[in-house]
């Protein structure tokens, strides 16, 4: 009888640190998603133009100095790095993690930022973007557009910030279309290609009637749990089961990438959910 309890013992520290170790591996364990995108509208000369997407990391740290998720984006060797939103955590500020992230960064490849309802809502926000602008190689779009050289020719690069930042038109999708209304004032190069970044997956509707050819968003954390061969749980404004956790989706002649995202928030846990960094690989499609 005593062996059988000490047998029992054995199996429940076994499963109570093989449980340790799965729950430590799907927040912390970094992934890496790739998407090939092909456009006649690219220029000649797109083949091979890598994009990394870093998104909702929440002020988390991998390590010291950021240096393992530093680590994986270099290998990748991108020609531009995209942040889409809630680089930091309202509830557990942390500019140090946010400006490793960042620096580190921009010592790879030119970084592009647009904003999450996170920074809204974090008091330190205001003194961490001052910084951020400081540093050079990192570039934070406010609603507008910049024209960036690719291949033979150049695509628009169009970033907006969160809806929760215009606290005068009623509804997400009316702030976010004064958002893109005001990015795309003065639009030259109407026939470039153009990539948008939105923290929002939820509004790719609107995205879509303005012709974004590819938009990056996060914000749903993948459904924060996944179920196997089901999708994700719960993802903010869109609810249980959502439509638009991860992965591409597509509208018409429109694609969404949506990235799982790095961090946790308010719920501390991933489950089959491990953060995640995007590439994205550019080609010319024939027209």
């Amino acid at each position: 009888m005593k062996r059988k309890k000490r047998r029992g013992w054995l199996y429940l520290i076994i499963v109570a640190a093989v449980m340790l170790v799965f729950l430590y591996a799907e927040n912390n364990w970094i992934g890496v998603t790739t998407y090939k995108i092909a456009s006649p509208k690219l220029p000649n000369g797109a083949e091979g133009y890598r994009i990394v997407q870093l998104s909702d990391l929440h002020s988390k740290e991998f390590g010291r100095d950021q240096r393992p998720l530093l680590r994986k984006v270099e290998k990748l060797a991108p020609d531009l790095i995209v942040v889409t939103g809630d680089l930091t955590d309202s509830s557990h500020f942390d500019a140090e993690a946010s400006l490793g992230m960042m620096k580190g960064a921009a010592e790879i490849a030119p970084v592009y930022y647009v904003s999450g309802n996170h920074e809204f809502a974090t008091m330190g926000y205001p003194e961490l973007e001052e910084r951020l602008r400081g540093i050079e190689g990192i570039h934070i779009l406010q609603n507008e557009h910049v024209i960036l050289p690719v291949g033979e020719g150049a695509i628009r690069l169009v970033g907006v910030d969160d809806p929760i930042f215009n606290r005068v038109e009623d509804s997400d999708v009316d702030k976010i279309t004064a958002h893109l209304e005001e990015a795309l004032a003065g639009i030259e190069h109407s026939e470039a290609f153009t990539l948008l970044l939105s923290h929002r997956p939820e509004l790719f509707q609107v995205y879509a009637d303005y012709s974004m050819d590819l938009s990056l968003s996060g914000h749903a954390h993948g459904g924060q749990f996944r179920v196997p061969f089901v999708g994700g749980v719960y993802a903010p404004e869109q609810g249980f089961w959502p439509e638009y956790s991860e992965g591409l989706h597509q509208l018409g002649s429109s694609q969404l990438i949506i990235s799982r995202g790095l961090g946790n928030s308010t719920f501390p846990q991933r489950i089959f959910n491990r953060p995640e960094i995007v590439l994205v690989e550019l080609s010319r499609a024939a027209g």
